[in-house]
């Protein structure tokens, strides 16, 4: 079937972020999920709170190689390494493939070389940090930075004399996600921890998605402690709906926080406590920041330019390899 500007692609994915999946699904195409039975891990499906809507579908692993897809979307490593060869047919490995690096490389910070090796794989950051980061090796490369949503109607008050983390697994993943440095913030400023298994370093619990904005948007401010990570979502969200951020100048926050603007960003623990305490004591002072936060988030990472990004990608690897194939037959 010829590629138009106007056809929906069916693209086979998988769910390994599921707030991100779901800002996915914005794009104008249609989602195939794998799933396998008793829903494990990276085979999810549709399940949970998320509100998905038709265009994504599940598609049991014993039936995608009855289907026809026009390009595969990868999400983890499993999949690359396992279901690529595995689970689809010789003329699936065949179809235009895209793999989301959601993460920076987690064994070498700069001399890790990416798994996806493959000159006809396109290899999507979602950060430019991850992107230099990574060594890519001749594989192809964009950015597409996050879009994300948040319910209507909510919107940042901070009556909360409290600042809040959302962070999960803290306690297990150590000083990566800055265990130590919430726990040094936690002694000199009021804050709560929010996330999986966030209880066992003092924390509330998870919060479900659909209700985290309205959760936070109680407290004073964000606090992002992680020292190496993508540009979490939660982040984003807090910013969508006019939340300060104050954080580790580390990865892709400290080219998305500007101090005295939308927020604070230092790697002196010390300036960050003492930015804390300030918007403890000035709400007025959190709230213009906040607002800040907002206009750079809308700016940044709307929703609808997510979407445009990702139609843009799809269409376009989809277009590369009909002209690779064409000429391969002349």
């Amino acid at each position: 079937m010829p590629l138009t500007n106007s056809r929906r692609l069916r693209v086979l994915t998988w769910h390994i972020h599921g707030n991100y999946l779901y800002y996915l699904s914005q794009a104008p195409h249609d989602f195939y999920l794998v799933t396998r039975p008793g829903y494990p891990p990276g085979y999810a499906g549709t399940g949970g709170a998320l509100p998905f809507g038709p265009n994504v579908r599940e598609v049991r692993d014993a039936d995608v190689a009855s289907i026809e897809f026009d390009v595969v979307l990868f999400q983890h490593k499993q999949q690359w390494d396992d279901d690529r060869l595995n689970l689809l047919t010789e003329a699936q490995r065949r179809l235009p493939r895209v793999y989301i690096e959601h993460d920076p490389p987690q064994q070498n910070a700069f001399e890790q070389r990416h798994w996806v090796q493959d000159r006809d794989t396109l290899l999507v950051h979602v950060t430019h940090f991850n992107r230099v980061m990574w060594d890519n090796g001749d594989t192809p490369t964009r950015v597409i930075e996050h879009g994300v949503v948040v319910p209507e109607g909510v919107r940042y008050s901070g009556e909360l004399e409290r600042g809040i983390a959302v962070i999960n697994h803290l306690q297990q993943r150590g000083r990566w996600l800055g265990n130590d440095i919430y726990a040094q913030a936690a002694v000199r400023v009021p804050l709560d921890l929010v996330g999986m298994a966030s209880q066992d370093a003092g924390g509330i619990g998870e919060i479900g998605n659909l209700d985290l904005a309205a959760f936070t948007a109680r407290y004073r401010f964000f606090f992002n402690p992680i020292r190496w990570t993508s540009l979490g979502l939660a982040i984003v969200e807090a910013m969508t709906i006019g939340m300060p951020i104050v954080g580790l100048a580390t990865a892709e926050l400290a080219t998305v926080i500007r101090n005295s603007e939308n927020g604070f960003v230092h790697t002196d623990v010390d300036a960050l406590v003492d930015a804390m305490q300030a918007l403890l004591r000035d709400p007025a002072e959190a709230k213009r920041l906040g607002e800040g936060a907002r206009r750079t988030a809308l700016e940044r990472f709307h929703i609808d330019r997510f979407a445009r990004d990702w139609d843009e990608t799809l269409r376009h690897v989809c277009s590369e390899a009909a002209t690779t194939t064409k000429r391969s037959r002349t």
